[in-house]
């Protein structure tokens, strides 16, 4: 680990040399790329240095207990080691996560679509309030949120609805919404106050930029038609509405929230890139050895992975046995506690599989 870390911090001295040469400043994509470079090593290597200055601290501090000390004196220099041993034990574990591997797209905006899946109506109401849930956390987060396209029913809710939501570290925290949502409460069309138990998906992609996913015009296929609201009314008399299908892969996407066709079909783009981007990466990785994957984070959406159960006002995610009786505030956006507890999750399980690696 500290031969690693040493490399970084090599690298890190290498890209302050590289930023002040001449030839870098004035290529800008060398500049761009490097002080990205730089800003993501920053942190690790302050980490490290501070580490490194602990260390020796306490080594001096237990050469002295070689020299004749008074016994006042003595009862100081060990307390002084005491706390820089618990100080570089803190910065060694804090080490070890900085060193966890990055995923790329953590600091990437995110395509969220919701789908009402078991429950009809229900499930259609249930894929609207998580909407709403996600749209509140995200202004929470000072991020931007963004309808994409929707397909609202007659009470309410939705049969599905795509949004981007941008803002950075947007997917590093909503990756882990993947999978299958089911709730349990009474309908508000229900009369003998039954229970009934329905289900929404939620996939989160990564947004992605043309030099990510390479797109050619002759393998979509374009279509121009009327936007239409519930119920299929016309809303939009022009030929607005944009539908792409990317003929290769057979995926389909549709966009029709803006007067703008060509809005429409810019935005219609970046979901058909993102879905494109993820086709291709369940592909790859599906010959992956599933034990080498993280039990949370592999973005399995046939998985259920929370219940959101409204008369006990208890919301569970069941990755990781996380209760909550709060689930007023989970629907009203306050969901980073059980995002944060994902996290940490997460980050436990590639620390245990780089040691046992």
């Amino acid at each position: 680990m500290f031969q690693r870390l040493q490399s970084i911090e090599e690298r890190y001295e290498k890209l302050n040399q590289l930023l002040a040469d001449p030839d870098v400043i004035n290529h800008p994509a060398k500049l761009r790329d490097y002080s990205k470079e730089q800003a993501d090593l920053e942190k690790t290597v302050s980490v490290y240095r501070k580490y490194k200055k602990t260390d020796a601290e306490l080594k001096d501090a237990k050469s002295m207990l070689d020299e004749p000390l008074d016994a006042a004196m003595k009862e100081m220099v060990h307390d002084e080691i005491a706390r820089l041993e618990a100080d570089r034990s803190a910065l060694e574990e804090k080490l070890k996560k900085l060193l966890i591997p990055k995923d790329p797209n953590d600091d990437r905006n995110v395509i969220v679509e919701i789908r009402g899946a078991a429950g009809g109506d229900e499930a259609a109401l249930f894929a609207g309030d998580l909407f709403k849930m996600y749209s509140r956390y995200a202004d929470e987060q000072n991020w931007k949120t963004e309808v994409i396209d929707a397909s609202p029913n007659e009470i309410g809710g939705y049969k599905e609805v795509v949004c981007m939501i941008t803002g950075k570290g947007a997917y590093s925290k909503l990756k882990y919404e993947n999978g299958a949502h089911r709730v349990q409460r009474v309908p508000e069309t229900e009369s003998g106050g039954r229970i009934h138990t329905s289900t929404a998906t939620v996939a989160v992609l990564p947004e992605m930029k043309d030099v990510d996913v390479e797109l050619n015009d002759k393998d979509i296929r374009v279509d121009r038609f009327a936007s239409s609201g519930p119920g299929g009314q016309s809303v939009n008399t022009t030929m607005s509405a944009i539908r792409l299908t990317h003929i290769p892969t057979g995926i389909v996407v549709s966009c029709q929230e803006e007067r703008s066709q060509i809005k429409n079909k810019e935005k219609a783009m970046k979901v058909l890139r993102a879905r494109v981007y993820d086709k291709y990466q369940k592909e790859a990785q599906a010959a992956y050895d599933s034990s080498r994957k993280s039990a949370v984070g592999s973005g399995d959406r046939s998985e259920r992975i929370r219940t959101y159960n409204f008369p006990q006002n208890r919301v569970t995610d069941h990755r990781i046995g996380l209760t909550i009786h709060q689930l007023d505030q989970v629907m009203n956006g306050k969901i980073d506690e059980i995002i944060d507890a994902l996290i940490m999750n997460d980050q436990t399980k590639k620390m245990e599989q780089a040691n046992a690696g």
